[in-house]
């Protein structure tokens, strides 16, 4: 099955952060986003916050920190 891109979204991949720094931001590039990520953990990764990357349109967390998707421990 197929899943229709919701064109109301601003992007397709969805970047928070929580914490003492909240931001957000869409992508339509996954390569893009998942650049932007790696930037705002050195830009904003710090104790207390939350760095997440969303595929809006699947819903899968593709990315985390200080969490890591797919970790083993």
């Amino acid at each position: 099955m197929m899943v229709g891109v919701n064109s109301n979204l601003p992007g397709r991949y969805h970047l928070t952060v929580a914490g003492p720094v909240a931001a957000q931001g869409w992508w339509w590039s996954e390569a893009t986003a998942r650049d932007k990520f790696t930037e705002w953990v050195g830009d904003w990764g710090r104790p207390g916050a939350r760095v997440t990357l969303v595929d809006e349109e699947t819903g899968e967390t593709l990315d985390d920190w200080p969490g890591v998707v797919g970790a083993t421990s």
